[in-house]
């Protein structure tokens, strides 16, 4: 419970406050384990799937615009922010570790090569990738990294060490081991095959904070969408919904997304009508659904993109979770789970009993 004080007051005579019962301490006693769990709840840590999630697209924009891989630009910020959970990043949303130097916009100090040295500090972690990009494409010891093919990572990775970008000896091998083992090269090949395209959208125009602000259900605050209708946020997406008359491309318009965003966050065919009430994600469904929903029970009709939908989860991370193959319907009343794999059941050959009658192998399902 780090940074929590409990203070109680000094049970003594004098302030009359002292307690002489065994019934009074058992309840002291029983007060202090029911607050001390709730005192010890914080910010819940990103995992580094979490964190190539939610910041993946807005690296491969960045690549679009200006050429960085998008797999180095993700590899450092995992690196950098602790996939997101550092001081600097929590406190200041610096993803990149980049120091004041010149900066004369607002700042965070923070022990690092030495004592109280001067971070960046930004608004939200998109300001974070922006200065990243502008700090490596204007500052004359980076250029010959653009000079590299646009897929070549390991050459970025031994390029920025060679920089001076961190002092770490084994940077370059870091950022390569990170890349390779999250296979993070699949976000450049992405952009090289038109997936992005560097055009003005919706996530840069409008700076958005870290995506823990916005929990449930609700409005999103300040969401900076040029549009009079509702934006609503469920498991931290934004997403809108449909109205009559809407197609995903006057959709994708009036949001200013991507041209194939809306598609791909939503499992749409082009040119697929939708229906008035629909819900259409803006953002990258998640990985598993919001805390406190762990199992969907089907409904009569409902599909497992419904399901999808309807929490805010991957297509295809609700077919893995249930051992179900992709494009198979679950029955009603179906347990689906949301947030973690189910348990499957296995087939496991149990030995025969004896019976001179039976030669007949015998199987048993086993929770």
């Amino acid at each position: 419970m780090r940074g929590i004080w409990l203070f109680l007051p000094r049970f003594n005579h004098r302030n009359h406050l002292f307690m002489t019962g065994r019934k009074e301490r058992i309840c002291l006693l029983l007060i202090l384990l029911l607050l001390f769990p709730l005192l010890g709840q914080g910010r819940e840590k990103l995992s580094r799937e979490d964190y190539i999630e939610m910041y993946s697209d807005l690296a491969m924009k960045e690549m679009a615009r200006v050429g960085i891989p998008a797999s180095i630009t993700l590899a450092q910020g995992i690196l950098e922010s602790n996939n997101g959970n550092s001081t600097l990043a929590t406190k200041g949303n610096n993803h990149f570790g980049i120091k004041c130097h010149d900066w004369t916009g607002k700042k965070i100090y923070h022990d690092d090569d030495e004592k109280h040295e001067c971070f960046r500090s930004y608004d939200s972690p998109y300001e974070s990738y922006m200065d990243h990009s502008q700090f490596l494409t204007t500052r004359p010891r980076y250029a010959s990294l653009f000079e590299l093919k646009p897929h070549d990572y390991r050459g970025w990775a031994k390029g920025l060490k060679k920089a001076g970008y961190a002092t770490a000896s084994k940077y370059a091998d870091l950022l390569i081991k990170i890349i390779e083992v999250n296979e993070l090269y699949r976000f450049d090949v992405l952009v090289l095959n038109g997936e992005m395209d560097g055009e003005t959208g919706a996530e840069k125009r409008r700076g958005k904070k870290n995506d823990s602000e916005n929990e449930g259900k609700d409005e999103a605050p300040g969401h900076g969408y040029n549009t009079s209708r509702d934006v609503l946020v469920n498991n931290k997406i934004e997403y809108i919904v449909v109205q009559p008359g809407d197609t995903p491309e006057s959709i994708r318009k009036e949001m200013d997304l991507y041209a194939n965003e809306l598609y791909r966050y939503n499992n749409l065919y082009q040119e697929e009508e939708l229906e008035s009430g629909q819900i259409i994600y803006l953002q990258p469904k998640r990985r598993k659904a919001a805390r406190g929903n762990e199992i969907h029970v089907v409904k009569p009709g409902e599909t497992m993109y419904d399901i999808s939908q309807i929490y805010g989860v991957k297509l295809e991370r609700l077919y893995h979770m249930n051992h179900l193959t992709e494009g198979a319907q679950p029955l009603e009343g179906t347990e689906i789970y949301l947030r973690r794999k189910k348990h499957e059941k296995v087939l496991k050959l149990q030995p025969l009993e004896e019976d001179p009658d039976e030669d007949e192998m015998q199987f048993r399902f086993e929770e």
